[in-house]
């Protein structure tokens, strides 16, 4: 062993305590690709994985879908409401339900790490692990990324995923469509909530924004129904719902009645003094799906009709003004 490094040649590993900083970038390189070989050994599509200039991947058939997504320690995330491996679902549930709502399945992704170097290298591996459990979860496998120093940690994740369908696209709602949602909607924002008030509970919101549980698959299901636009639910309901209705130029109405409002959100509303209407509609980070139908013949099991697509521009709650929170900004 090399004087005043901690880390070792071979098969032997990094010192439970070491830091990024000890450990250099090689060192911690090598331990981090550990983390997802289990899965990328089982992946035929990958030709040439971490370890070169560039992944080389295969593509059968069908589109290519690629997307990027940037997390922020202290604008995203902080390491004291969320573990490594909460952080590390997170990072890649928001780019594989990227490609969830294009109609596709994420099969690949990258991974830039920038850090301090006195952040300890078990916080990165165990980042990398729940990483590498999400991407499993869909059967994605990561194959390549970079490591750096910086002030806080930062994230940055491509996900290239593919549709054996044409992508569905946000431009395409048109009047007389019904507006749909899938997937748990809410309970992100309710838990960031609580966890801004210094509170853990209750405790299964907190939950669902430490690790959010996207439809995957529904994306897919949704383009084989016949659904027109689709959009996922990451800075607010209304938000995206607007990004539908300006990209296919027309206007969209949400009916509040459509919603169920689960009890721990009543719970969180009544101790705050809020509606908790206003998680629904205002909050991100559950990655639901929101998509919009030729009709309600078309709305596959599991979806729930939320609104209706008409002409005119912009988003109305029951034809009418919201002045609650729509969604969340990143500037």
């Amino acid at each position: 062993m090399v004087t005043g490094c901690v880390w070792w040649d071979g098969d032997m590993a990094l010192a439970a305590d070491a830091t990024l900083g000890e450990a250099g970038e090689f060192g911690l390189i090598s331990q981090l690709v550990s983390q997802f070989s289990e899965w990328l050994d089982t992946d035929e599509n990958v030709l040439v994985g971490p370890g070169d200039d560039a992944a080389v991947l295969r593509i059968k058939h069908g589109h290519v879908v690629v997307s990027t997504d940037l997390m922020v320690e202290g604008r995203h995330f902080r390491r004291d409401w969320a573990s490594a491996a909460d952080v590390g679902h997170r990072a890649a549930a928001q780019n594989l339900s990227d490609v969830n709502a294009m109609g596709g399945t994420a099969r690949h992704l990258t991974i830039g790490l920038a850090a301090p170097a006195e952040l300890p290298v078990a916080w990165a591996l165990d980042f990398a692990r729940g990483f590498a459990e999400e991407c499993a979860s869909v059967g994605a496998t990561v194959v390549g990324g970079d490591l750096t120093r910086a002030d806080e940690v930062m994230i940055a994740v491509t996900v290239l995923g593919q549709c054996t369908q044409a992508p569905v696209l946000r431009s395409g709602a048109r009047a007389g469509d019904v507006l749909a949602l899938t997937g748990r909607q809410g309970w992100a924002a309710g838990g960031l909530a609580v966890l801004g008030r210094g509170f853990r509970s209750p405790r299964v919101l907190v939950e669902a924004y430490r690790r959010p549980e996207p439809p995957y698959g529904a994306g897919r299901e949704a383009a084989e129904a016949g659904a027109t636009a689709l959009i996922d639910v990451s800075d607010g309901l209304l938000a995206e719902a607007g990004h539908l209705a300006e990209a296919s130029g027309v206007a969209i109405d949400v009916r509040p009645a459509a919603f169920e409002i689960p009890d721990p959100l009543q719970a969180v509303g009544a101790a705050l003094g809020a509606d908790p209407l206003q998680f629904i509609l205002g909050g991100g980070d559950d990655h639901a799906l929101l998509a919009t139908f030729p009709d309600l013949a078309s709305v596959p099991a599991g979806w729930q009709v939320v609104g209706e697509v008409t002409e005119g521009e912009g988003v109305t709650v029951d034809g009418g003004t919201y002045d609650g929170p729509t969604g969340w900004t990143h500037f």
